[in-house]
């Protein structure tokens, strides 16, 4: 099987995973607690109106034909109208505004996590039993234990009162003035300005080294346990026999194949992305996807809450497509002969 084909099997097994994730995501919706109506309406609303607007969203239909409908409507990417945040906006143009700034938290989250977990974990693998490995270890692990809330709540305070705690250091001064807490940028335009570029990256710097922490201490320990492992397996002994140069073993045959190991990991960054920028983004207030489906779903705004698990469900699905497919870039063995 060439690795196109395996390409494609891999897509065609993903619809019935979509499919399964909707259904579930319409089912809690529908059967759940949550009365939409009455979240338009509101404690005081008319009950003359309920039948009314019942009607008008279409909630008097036989479940089976509302499951059509949002099904159809999901593949075919009609999401649908907010009901209760936001109801002269589509849930399309919502997400839409809202995403940017929740690209620029997971960009620098990620970059955060995989630029400095990573080389810390080789580095550490490579010089095993030392001072700077039994550091980065502890760093790892320390990182790792924190809790996304916890460290938010603990940066937030911080760095508001950094000329207290910091040695008179003003982090709200620094470089230029930003608040700790709040939106980076309300258009991604201005982002083309010099100034609004260096002060939209220090605003969103506290969310991102506390989404990223997760991640950096993972990547770091498993980054160090899989340089250990390459570095004692025989191939790299009767390469080292053979007088390879060390910097060639390194580089060309220990990295490569301690690279393995972690490709799941970075690519679950995205699904840490998905989960922990809710919680993130309501601790900093930043206006992006995470706040905004977070207020959705306290809000029973049901059409916009179905749409955003719908783009949630298919972005983890698109990535671990393309985690497949980078497998059987590094490593050719595995997946189309015969393999995963």
């Amino acid at each position: 099987m060439s690795r196109w084909h395996y390409f494609a099997r891999r897509l065609l097994l993903s619809i019935p995973i979509l499919i399964f994730g909707t259904t579930i995501t319409f089912v809690v919706l529908r059967m759940g607690p949550v009365d939409p109506v009455g979240a338009i309406l509101g404690p005081t609303g008319d009950p003359q109106a309920y039948n009314k607007i019942s009607n008008q969203l279409g909630l008097n239909k036989p479940l089976w034909e509302q499951y059509v409908d949002y099904m159809t409507n999901m593949v075919t990417f009609h999401l649908g109208r907010s009901w209760v945040l936001h109801p002269d906006q589509t849930a399309y143009d919502l997400i839409v505004s809202y995403a940017p700034r929740t690209l620029w938290l997971g960009f620098w989250s990620v970059l955060i996590a995989v630029f400095v977990g990573i080389p810390l974990g080789f580095y550490a693998g490579l010089n095993p039993n030392s001072g700077s490995d039994y550091f980065a270890s502890f760093g790892g692990i320390v990182w790792r234990a924190m809790p996304n809330f916890w460290l938010a709540l603990i940066l937030m305070a911080v760095l508001s009162h950094s000329q207290d705690v910091l040695f008179g250091f003003n982090w709200q001064n620094w470089l230029v003035h930003t608040t700790v807490t709040g939106v980076p940028f309300h258009d991604y335009h201005e982002l083309t300005n010099p100034h609004n570029l260096l002060a939209a990256i220090k605003k969103i710097a506290p969310a991102a080294i506390v989404l990223g922490s997760a991640s950096m201490g993972n990547e770091m320990r498993i980054g160090r346990t899989a340089v250990l492992e390459t570095a004692n397996s025989n191939f790299i002994e009767t390469a080292r026999a053979k007088g390879v140069p060390p910097r060639s073993l390194v580089w060309k045959h220990i990295f490569r194949n301690a690279l393995i190991p972690l490709v799941p990991i970075i690519t679950g960054e995205a699904f840490l992305l998905i989960g922990g920028s809710v919680i993130v983004e309501t601790v900093f207030n930043i206006s992006g996807i995470g706040r905004l489906f977070f207020q959705a779903v306290i809000q029973g705004d049901l059409p916009l809450v179905g749409s955003m698990m719908f783009i949630f469900i298919l972005i983890v699905v698109l990535i671990n497509i393309l985690q497949d497919f980078l497998y059987t870039i590094i490593d050719p063995r595995v997946g189309y002969d015969g393999g995963a």
